[in-house]
C-alpha cells in the first residue's frame, strides 16, 4: 500500500467513524508505519531477486567453463596419445630402416658365398694331397669363406640349411617333389641352394625338394 492510499484510507476512516482525535491519530500512525514497512520490504526484495538472477548467471558461466575445460583436456590428452603413437611408429620405422639398410648389399654377398662354397666342395681330398698348390688355394678359399660367414653372423645374417626339416613356405621354396619311403612326408629331402635370414627375416629362401 502506497502512502497516498494510506492517507485516503485514513480520511475515509475519519469520516465514517466517530473515534476521538487521539485514536484517529493512532490509526493514522499505524497506517503510515505499515505502509512504510511494506515499501521497505518491497525495496529489499528487488535487490534480492536481482542478486539471485546474477548468481544463477554466474553459476551457469562456471558450469559452462568447467565443461569447456573438460573438452579441452580431453582433446589435449588425445593429442598427446596420438603424438606418442606417431613417435613410436617413427622410431620403429627408423630402427627397421637401420636394421635392413644392408639387405640389398647382403643379398649380393650371398652369390660370393655360394661360389666359394661350390669351389671348396668340388675339390676331392685326393687331389689336395697330390697337388700342394691346389691345396694352398683350397686353404685360402676355405679361410675366406669362414671369415665371410663370421661377418654374416656379426651383422645378423644367418645360414638356413633345412635338410631333413619340415617344409616351411615362409623360409623354403620347393621346386620339385620326390618319393622317399624312408623320410617323412612333407620334409625337405634335397637342398639345392641354402637359404639365409637377416635378423630373423627371410633374405633368400632355401631352394629345396620335398618328400611327397
Amino acid at each position: 500500500m502506497s502512502l497516498a492510499a494510506s492517507n485516503r484510507l485514513f480520511n475515509i476512516l475519519r469520516i465514517t467513524t466517530r473515534h476521538s482525535p487521539n485514536k484517529l491519530q493512532f490509526y493514522r500512525g499505524l497506517l503510515v508505519n505499515t505502509t512504510l514497512r511494506s515499501e521497505s520490504a518491497a525495496k529489499e526484495e528487488e535487490p534480492s531477486s536481482e542478486h539471485e538472477k546474477i548468481l544463477a548467471e554466474k553459476t551457469k558461466e562456471i558450469e559452462d567453463a568447467k565443461k569447456e575445460a573438460g573438452d579441452f583436456k580431453d582433446k589435449y590428452m588425445r593429442a598427446l596419445a596420438e603424438n606418442e603413437n606417431i613417435m613410436k611408429r617413427n622410431q620403429k620405422f627408423l630402427a627397421d630402416a637401420k636394421l635392413y639398410a644392408v639387405q640389398s648389399f647382403s643379398k649380393d654377398l650371398l652369390d660370393i658365398s655360394d661360389v666359394l662354397e661350390k669351389a671348396t666342395e668340388s675339390v676331392s681330398q685326393e687331389e689336395l694331397k697330390a697337388n700342394k698348390e691346389l691345396n694352398d688355394l683350397y686353404q685360402g678359399l676355405t679361410m675366406t669363406y669362414t671369415e665371410l660367414h663370421k661377418v654374416f653372423v656379426k651383422h645378423g645374417l644367418e645360414k638356413e640349411d633345412p635338410l631333413g626339416q619340415k617344409f616351411d613356405p615362409n623360409f623354403h621354396e620347393a621346386v620339385f617333389q620326390m618319393p622317399d619311403p624312408q623320410k617323412e612326408k612333407g620334409s625337405v629331402a634335397v637342398v639345392q641352394k641354402v637359404g639365409y635370414r637377416l635378423h630373423g627375416r627371410t633374405l633368400r629362401p632355401a631352394i629345396v625338394g620335398v618328400v611327397q
